[in-house]
């Protein structure tokens, strides 16, 4: 009601004065007239579209009498001002009679500024509108809104009857539009209310008429004419953006034109939004513009410009102030016949304000403040457009439009942001979200312009712009919005960059696996029958095409699916680019973040899917293969910094190093567990139940022929080039993972036999202390219990140390080529441990050595494996020599005992039982003796604990010898 009031006396006010309005003239106090009266006007309509309205301050009158004991005084009047404003519209016609003659001169003189901004885009394009090119020497005045025209020529309609030019510019915003904003997303239709409220009048059925045509020509060329104005607005902003990055400097003596520029794109960006959530009509084509963020993108660009180079426009105008405003203003305040005391006073204020400007003051970074000389320009204008006034602006104009220029001219120098806010504020797509959002999308699917979808994210950093200081709770609403809005946006770019880099690698693997050597064997059988001219395979078969055929073009209009997939992902990459960082409700968001976020998410899949692991089947992909592929990925992973300025190696080292371990940051199984899980389970199980064997001289597991042939070859998992991948694949860090896992079957191996030792602990004494006594050695050796089983366990943890000492030689290999002087140090470390080194501090530099795949005396893995319990033959039979050496070390290491006079008793004690085999006679005891011999043999040379000559001192070298020879005269006929 107050507000009411207020407006209701202000208009009175100014209708005794007679003030004088001219936009062109007293352009603040006649603009500010027409936002009063629009404000009015919406908001008593927007009164009006609450339905509940009457029970709303019927509830508030009844709190008002609990709380003060009394209703309140106004009520009564609310009461009925709710009830005369049923029909807002009529009622205000009628309230505005009184107003109507100052109400039509305010809105005659938009007949110099609104047909312009209201022409086609053949005669924009034809004037060459906003072109710094062109340098067209007029320029137009800043634009109204199709509201004020409408709404103002409703409220005093009669001058519709007697002035043409009225009739022209209302019949003009009827042909515009179908409907009109009240506030933000509320809107009415303005033919409807038109006519509605002038059929009940008499004597204007023409006007009615006039409605209908309107409307007739809004439905059938209002959304051509706009979508083609959006279509030269995105050329002529493109071209305006493109010089001023190229130019700065003419951001000075060209500010209008941005401002006129950004003010036409967003009055065409929010009619759409308006009239898309507003159809009206069968055909929907002109309201779908799937090229709208090109046109945000060019309004984006042009308002870093003026924020970027603000300096530039301050140095320009200070000087354009003080050098050519303060001078022209001067004469005509000079030249004035009558000029009174007052007015004189805040002229001369005026010249002495832009005369005391310099250019040093924006250089020191001074702050300039002109809010008190517009403010002062605002009441001359009040005090020179009334009647009486003894100094008329309307005679004058001059000095009203030079001061309008004075004034546009300041805000240049200290209010470049408002004035981005004033005429390129898109915040309304807040309130539009589903619209905002469907843009989006269309913008993403659209290829070509991907690259302006960087827009709709800055979009958000408009929507704090639409909060008001009355209204402090709707900040944090608006805020999480922009946030969640923004959070989407970029999520949503980086998702779809991630889906073209994925193709693209997907692509890349596939080309590199052509390149792969199991692919070449066809085409060397092609060669060699060709060259023995033997005809293969049926004729007509159609050749395979080589490898790099791809790459060949017979023109440059042939396009692949990977040219395709690399123009999307540089358009969009632009996108991500285009900004390091926005800051959106005192949140920073980094684009490129999102896109290294998703890449890191993406490579952790992409590398364990390509391992290709079957559970079921127990299949998995070679690890070189699995290598190649990699590589190719990482490969077009590095190319994604020729688009966008990330660090593709951090992600690199944050997705291999968790390949590396058991499980990675989510929780998820790793290339590490799945391949350790494959090799124990898989192959040393097989060559366990004796389907695979391992041959120390081709350093490979070999399939075995048998009944149920295996569905993989071990050799093309377990050959040197393979572990040499495999180490590369898993690291360091994932080789020593693999190496405790076997060391952990290992330790249960260890415990089995411990059990065995135990049940068989008083014979093993006996024959401890009877090793030269044959006799009773025969005797005892039959009194042993499973003497098969520890061979077999025995024979096991040879097997798996061999596959364990293949991965060290492999990783050992590839640190060599990656870190050579490196592992050249740790080489040098181990090699010079005097012997009275401390255990521990031994052990420390076994630990090291042991990590960059060296071989140690002591093995540190199988010492904490068996630490932690308190408590080439086809039957793998070689596999002893390096077991008994290996487990003897770590055993004596952890109780503390003489490695070397332990290893030297056991060698006695094997010489003397197997001298005493030499001399029996049944062939039970001798079946294999010569391989037994040999593996004495074997035994020593693993040892670095005993020598030949040790072994020579209690054990006939000639028997060795004759061993060696028997045992090659059979395999000679089983070979054969």
């Amino acid at each position: 009601m107050e507000f009411k009031d207020h407006v209701c006396e202000l208009l009175n006010t100014i209708d005794a004065c007679q003030v004088f309005f001219d936009i062109t003239v007293n352009f603040d106090l006649t603009k500010n007239y027409l936002d009063l009266v629009v404000t009015y006007t919406n908001l008593m309509m927007l009164l009006s579209r609450i339905e509940e309205r009457k029970a709303i301050i019927g509830l508030y009158n009844y709190a008002h009498e609990m709380t003060h004991g009394s209703s309140d005084r106004e009520y009564p009047r609310l009461g009925q001002m709710i009830v005369d404003y049923e029909n807002p519209l009529k009622k205000m016609m009628e309230e505005f009679v009184p107003h109507g003659k100052s109400l039509s001169d305010a809105l005659l003189s938009l007949q110099m500024v609104y047909p312009r901004r209201n022409l086609s885009a053949d005669q924009w394009r034809n004037a060459q509108l906003l072109s710094l090119i062109s340098a067209p020497s007029t320029m137009l005045n800043p634009a109204q809104s199709d509201t004020v025209s409408y709404l103002g020529f409703i409220l005093c309609h009669g001058v519709l009857n007697s002035d043409q030019a009225a009739l022209s510019l209302w019949k003009l915003a009827l042909q515009s539009s179908t409907c009109l904003c009240l506030f933000r997303d509320e809107v009415f239709h303005i033919h409807k209310a038109a006519e509605d409220l002038f059929i009940n009048i008499r004597g204007y059925n023409k006007r009615v008429n006039d409605i209908k045509e309107c409307k007739e020509q809004a439905l059938s060329h209002a959304g051509l004419m706009h979508r083609e104005r959006r279509k030269f607005l995105r050329s002529a902003l493109k071209e305006l953006a493109t010089v001023l990055s190229d130019q700065p400097g003419l951001l000075g003596p060209k500010a209008l034109f941005v401002f006129m520029a950004l003010s036409f794109a967003r009055d065409e960006i929010i009619w759409l939004l308006r009239h898309a959530d507003n159809i009206q009509k069968k055909s929907t084509d002109d309201f779908i513009d799937k090229h709208i963020a090109e046109l945000i993108f060019y309004m984006e660009e042009l308002r870093a410009h003026v924020r970027k180079y603000g300096p530039v426009m301050q140095r320009y105008y200070v000087q354009y102030l003080s050098g050519f405003d303060a001078v022209v203003l001067n004469e005509l305040v000079q030249n004035l016949s009558v000029c009174p005391e007052d007015e004189s006073i805040i002229m001369s204020s005026f010249v002495n304000t832009m005369t005391s400007l310099g250019v040093k003051q924006v250089e020191d970074g001074d702050v300039f403040d002109f809010r008190g000389m517009r403010l002062d320009w605002f009441r001359l204008q009040a005090y020179t457009s009334v009647s009486k006034a003894s100094l008329g602006i309307a005679d004058h104009r001059e000095l009203g439009k030079m001061m309008n220029t004075i004034i546009f001219h300041t805000k240049m120098v200290d209010s470049l942001v408002e004035m981005l806010v004033e005429t390129s504020d898109l915040s309304i797509f807040c309130f539009y979200s589903r619209a905002f959002e469907k843009m989006f999308q269309q913008c993403l699917e659209l290829p070509s312009q991907s690259r302006h979808s960087i827009s709709f994210p800055l979009l958000c950093t408009h929507f704090m712009s639409c909060t008001h200081e009355l209204c402090p709770e709707e900040r944090h609403h608006i805020g999480d919005r922009s946030l969640s809005l923004c959070n989407m946006f970029l999520d949503e770019m980086a998702k779809q960059a991630r889906n073209l880099i994925t193709d693209i690698c997907t692509e890349q693997c596939t080309l590199s696996d052509q390149l792969l050597p199991k692919h070449c064997a066809k085409t060397i059988s092609q060669a060699v029958n060709k060259k023995s001219k033997k005809q293969t395979g049926k004729k007509g078969e159609p050749e395979r095409e080589k490898p790099g055929v791809e790459s060949m073009r017979k023109n440059r209009l042939l396009v692949t699916n990977l040219d395709k997939l690399h123009t999307a992902l540089s358009e969009l990459c632009f996108s991500i680019n285009y900004v390091p960082n926005m800051v959106i409700w005192e949140h920073t968001f980094t684009p490129r973040e999102y896109l290294t976020s998703h890449l890191e998410i993406r490579f952790t899949k992409s590398i364990v899917g390509m391992t290709m692991y079957n559970q079921a089947t127990q299949e998995i992909a070679k690890p070189s293969e699995l290598l190649t592929s990699v590589r190719a990925y990482m490969t077009v992973l590095q190319s994604i910094e020729n688009y966008v300025q990330i660090d593709i190696t951090r992600v690199f080292n944050n997705v291999l190093l968790q390949q590396t371990q058991h499980l990675d940051s989510h929780g998820e199984p790793t290339i590490t567990s799945l391949y350790t899980n494959w090799y124990l389970e898989t192959l040393l199980r097989q060559v366990s139940n004796g389907h695979i064997a391992y041959f120390p001289a081709m350093k490979a597991f070999v399939n075995l022929p048998t009944e149920n042939e295996l569905t993989f070859n071990a050799e093309e998992y377990s050959d040197i080039s393979e572990m040499r991948s495999l180490s590369e694949l898993l690291g360091p860090y994932g080789m020593k993972f693999l190496s405790e896992s076997l060391m952990w079957h290992i330790s249960s191996q260890v415990a089995e036999l411990k059990k065995l030792v135990v049940d068989n602990v008083e014979v093993l004494t006996q024959m401890r202390t009877s090793f030269d006594k044959p006799g009773e050695m025969a005797a005892l050796f039959k009194k042993l219990s499973s003497v098969d089983s520890v061979l077999k366990r025995m024979t096991i943890i040879g097997v798996i140390l061999s596959f364990r000492s293949l991965a060290q030689e492999a990783l050992r290999d590839v640190l060599s080529c990656h870190i050579p002087f490196l592992v050249s140090s740790v080489e040098d470390f181990k090699d010079h441990i005097p012997r009275e080194t401390d255990m521990k501090v031994a052990m420390n530099v076994y630990e090291l050595s042991s990590a960059a795949g060296l071989p140690c005396e002591i093995d540190p893995a199988l010492v904490v494996a068996l630490s932690s319990q308190k408590s080439g033959h086809c039957n793998n039979i070689h596999c002893l020599a390096k077991a008994i050496n290996q487990i003897a070390a770590a055993l004596f290491t952890i109780h503390k005992g003489s490695i070397e006079d332990r290893l030297k008793e056991f060698l006695a004690l094997a010489s003397s039982s197997l001298l005493k085999i030499g001399q029996e006679t049944d062939k039970t005891t001798t079946r294999n003796r010569e391989s037994v011999y040999l593996l004495l043999d074997m035994i020593v040379q693993e040892s670095p604990f005993l020598t030949m000559d040790l072994l020579e001192s209690c054990f006939p070298y000639v028997l060795l010898r004759n061993a060696y020879h028997a045992v090659y005269k059979q395999s000679v006929p089983s070979s054969t």
